[in-house]
């Protein structure tokens, strides 16, 4: 199944998600590759089936009805390569989710070192840390080696000692690992990370390498105020694969599919909003967030340096009780356009929890999905901005840095009623500042687009170039220390026919003017008493360039940070406003 990029005329990217398994047809249509169709279906790889490989041949069947080329054989194999006839496929890419987060212990020296940099590198995939051991843990080796073994992990995270620096306490964990490992059966025994100091690397090779599976890789603190990630993620996705290849029935041979390449949901999305951020402005990064029934994935890059988060505790299906553990009941009917009781949310998110994959019915229904989602968002980000650089340019008074663009995934919002919902969801999540484009990835093509680009980059930036994604809109979000009522922008509108518009916003309110997509016009933005609008600081104005969107352009200037009315009332009426005004 070898291709070369010459010949993979037509890919496939599968996506297996907790919910939903999609499958996605991309070829070339006169010169240049485009996103043709999709074909979904339930996923399956928990029981009745508990094997993958019939919700991907059902989504299969779909797409091959939408698109009439035959993909699958009478024997239901997978049609590769292409044939002369057009039937087939040339390359095909999956990506996973689906599946228990990774059960992750970490064993580090110091609690503010080494084992924090091995807590980031563990949230950078599905997986959920259910033990630490440092030297700041009180506990006895024989203590220590009970909680491994009732830990029952999947994945043991070693790591500890600057380079040239500490060895003996480093071996004192191994040799717990080691006489963990031979207390285990063969198929329990943990796959174990080394990211430590590299002197001990033949030591800790010797040691377990008999036992169990060793995965080596560069040290993730190889000095005291050096954190060096990227190489680890790149194993710990390795391991991910091996473990779901175990776990999962199916998995193996649909990674035969793509000639071992599968990968991680998040890592495909991570690579793709890297790629991003360097062909974007390099003075703002780009933001990329993905709602999921079991995981919410925030990854920000700056030219090409990427942060890339993933919360199994924070998705919109199995993750919900993991919200309830931050973010209390009435942070969540702060969000609701209706009036809707505290038990009435409680259940909800209860039996969401149970199923998963159920669909908002009523109206109410479908604004505590919406609300859920914003408080997901809001909670998944600030988690995240932790790790963003701080040197990172932002608006005065703004909590998050500059983004250009934010790319928003995940069915909550691409299945909004409106772009009005889509856009309000992501405006009371994230509330950034300055001028930045809202684009949403309305059929989940970016992870598959990241997992792409590892075989046919060419196909991804012809893709990104056509109109496979929505944009919302652009966004100019001015702050301003005044009271609400209080002009704070001038804004004027040039567009491309000589036609302009003129607009005074004032603080509070929210506003759009008209833009289609592909059409483009000139904004002068003259901000009052002293609002900064991302132009160089308080005050500053000047001239953007801005392309049209579903929006067009959105003016949003109800404050930094968004304080919502405490009379419910007041608050919904304010809620109906702001959509009516935004078309929704």
């Amino acid at each position: 199944m070898e291709t070369t990029l010459r010949e993979a005329d037509s890919l496939l990217a599968i996506d297996i998600g907790d919910i939903t398994t999609r499958a996605v047809l991309f070829d070339s249509v006169e010169g240049r590759y485009r996103f043709l169709a999709i074909g979904s279906s339930p996923t399956t790889a928990v029981a009745p089936y508990q094997d993958v490989r019939e919700g991907v041949r059902l989504a299969l069947a779909r797409l091959q009805e939408v698109t009439g080329r035959r993909l699958i054989s009478d024997d239901l194999r997978l049609l590769v390569p292409e044939q002369e006839n057009g039937s087939g496929i040339a390359t095909v890419t999956v990506t996973l989710s689906a599946g228990a987060p990774l059960r992750i212990v970490i064993m580090g020296l110091l609690e503010e070192i080494s084992v924090e940099s091995a807590r980031q590198l563990a949230a950078t995939t599905y997986a959920g840390i259910v033990d630490t051991i440092s030297m700041n843990d009180r506990r006895n080796p024989e203590s220590r080696l009970d909680a491994l073994l009732s830990a029952r992990p999947d994945v043991i995270i070693l790591a500890g000692g600057i380079e040239g620096g500490a060895s003996h306490s480093v071996l004192q964990f191994v040799d717990t690992v080691r006489l963990a490992c031979r207390l285990l059966p063969n198929e329990q025994r943990p796959v174990v990370l080394y990211a430590g100091n590299q002197a001990l690397v033949e030591e800790v090779k010797t040691a377990l390498g008999s036992l169990t599976d060793v995965r080596i890789t560069s040290n993730i603190r190889p000095a005291q105020e050096v954190e060096s990630l990227e190489p680890a993620q790149v194993q710990l996705a390795n391991i991910y694969r091996s473990i779901r290849l175990r776990q999962l029935g199916g998995v193996a041979e649909l990674d035969a599919w793509t000639v071992n390449r599968l990968s991680p949901t998040a890592t495909a999305f991570g690579r793709i909003i890297r790629f991003l951020s360097k062909v974007y402005d390099p003075a703002k990064g780009v933001l990329g967030i993905k709602v999921g029934g079991s995981a919410t994935t925030v990854a920000a890059a700056f030219t090409g340096d990427l942060s890339l988060r993933v919360y199994p505790q924070l998705g919109l299906g199995t993750g919900l009780p993991g919200l309830l553990q931050s973010s209390q009941i009435k942070n969540i009917a702060r969000w609701l356009p209706s009036e809707v009781s505290e038990d009435y949310i409680r259940d909800y998110i209860y039996n969401k929890t149970i199923y998963p994959a159920s669909i908002p019915c009523t109206a109410e229904d479908l604004a505590i999905e919406q609300a859920l989602a914003r408080q997901v968002i809001q909670a998944a980000v600030a988690l995240s901005a932790e790790g963003f650089p701080k040197n990172a340019g932002r608006s005065t008074g703004g909590t998050l840095p500059w983004f250009e663009p934010v790319l928003a995934a995940g069915s909550v919002i691409s299945n909004a009623p409106s772009p009005a919902h889509s856009m309000l969801i992501l405006l009371d999540a994230l509330q950034p500042t300055g001028v930045t484009t809202m684009v949403l990835d309305q059929s989940n093509l970016a992870a598959s687009l990241g997992a792409a680009a590892n075989v046919n980059p060419i196909l991804v930036v012809q893709v990104l170039e056509s109109s496979a994604f929505l944009s919302l809109g652009t966004v100019i979000s001015p702050v301003a220390n005044v009271r609400t009522g209080t002009p704070i922008l001038r804004l004027r509108v040039i567009y491309d026919s000589g036609d302009e518009t003129r607009l005074e916003v004032k603080q509070g309110a929210i506003e759009s003017v008209p833009l289609p997509v592909g059409q483009s016009a000139q904004l002068h933005l003259q901000p009052l008493h002293r609002a900064d609008v991302g132009m160089g600081g308080a005050g500053i104005g000047g001239n953007v360039r801005v392309m049209g969107g579903a929006l067009g352009v959105v003016i949003d200037a109800r404050g930094r940070p968004l304080r919502l009315p405490g009379d419910p009332g007041r608050r919904r009426e304010l809620f109906k406003r702001w959509y009516w005004i935004l078309g929704g």
